[in-house]
């Protein structure tokens, strides 16, 4: 097993004060590994990161889908009024409402709602959850399904057939799942796992099948909506954004990182070790402007990649750069 490598590294003034360890693969639509720093064989929890592979059999199952909503079934988001409304609606559309939901709640990220529910005294409710697209899609499938209201249960049909998408995309059996922050079981598989899965997800507009077009029709709503993916100001968000539609990334808790390149058919996961999301941001950028895919020179580049850091007064004291392993 290899061991670790530094992925970023953290400045102030001229002495390297902080590092990131952790493990990072690239794998072509073939499923091949092409590059990997640290250990590729790393068993690990995807989180939120594989939330397009949540997705899937909510697509193949045939529903008539919009790609604004393709896009909030694999997004994490702030809970701004854009997420809100469209879960809403979802909702409205299925016949359900927020009680429907499973995914519990918590305050939003977004500053302009978080703040609104502080004046108004108003506790968040389910929808302002950041899975809460996640799970109108689940709600959706389950309907479609008829199967029951408890659909995180890892024996329920919307669970067994994301497990078995999952395996299949990752070609790997999972060992274990752990169950995540929005209650829905998470499968755990090696980091080469979730990056051949974003491969083949890379690569799915070359082919023809009821999962490839899927696939495709996932990465292109991602791409497409980033706002939705994410929010203002995440990096998501604003790196997708910076590549101008043409690359889907996706974060996950405990600083995991996946990319899917369309055009260069290639997919890219990481985890950085300590579960610092600062350093998943900082290699994630790295490997997409080593891909040739992000420009370095964009303005929304420089917030997480050779970034800045700032004290109370404004004043540059340091800096958060590539570690050794990506520079």
């Amino acid at each position: 097993m290899s061991r670790a490598v530094e992925l970023a590294q953290v400045w102030r003034g001229d002495l390297q004060e902080s590092v990131h360890m952790g493990h990072a693969v690239i794998c072509n639509g073939a499923g091949e590994v092409v590059e990997a720093w640290g250990d590729p064989e790393l068993v690990m929890f995807p989180r939120s990161s594989c939330k397009m592979i949540q997705a899937l059999p909510l697509v193949e199952s045939g529903l008539e889908l919009s790609e604004s909503q393709l896009a909030l079934a694999c997004a994490s988001h702030n809970g701004a009024g854009v997420h809100l409304d469209l879960v809403s609606d979802w909702l409205d559309d299925l016949g359900l409402a927020e009680g429907d939901l499973r995914c519990g709640s918590h305050m939003p990220r977004d500053e302009a709602e978080n703040h609104r529910l502080i004046r108004a005294g108003e506790s968040p409710c389910q929808i302002h959850n950041n899975c809460s697209g996640k799970h109108a899609g689940f709600l959706a499938l389950s309907q479609h399904l008829k199967a029951g209201p408890e659909y995180v249960d890892a024996d329920h049909p919307v669970q067994l057939a994301v497990r078995a998408a999952f395996e299949e995309m990752t070609g790997e059996t999972s060992p274990t799942y752990g169950i995540d922050g929005c209650s829905a079981p998470n499968f755990a598989t090696s980091l080469t796992g979730l990056a051949r899965a974003m491969g083949a997800f890379a690569s799915a507009h070359r082919r023809d099948g009821v999962r490839d077009r899927a696939a495709a029709r996932l990465v292109r709503a991602m791409a497409t909506h980033p706002v939705l993916v994410a929010g203002e100001g995440r990096a998501c968000t604003e790196l997708m954004r910076a590549m101008g539609g043409k690359v889907a990334i996706k974060t996950g808790a405990e600083a995991v990182f996946v990319a899917i390149l369309p055009e260069q058919e290639l997919g890219i996961a990481l985890k950085v070790a300590d579960g610092t999301t600062r350093g998943a941001e900082c290699a994630i950028a790295a490997l997409l402007i080593r891909a040739g895919v992000l420009d370095a020179a964009h303005p929304a580049v420089a917030r997480f990649w050779n970034t800045p850091v700032l004290n109370c007064r404004g004043r540059t004291t340091g800096w958060i750069r590539p570690g050794a392993a990506l520079a």
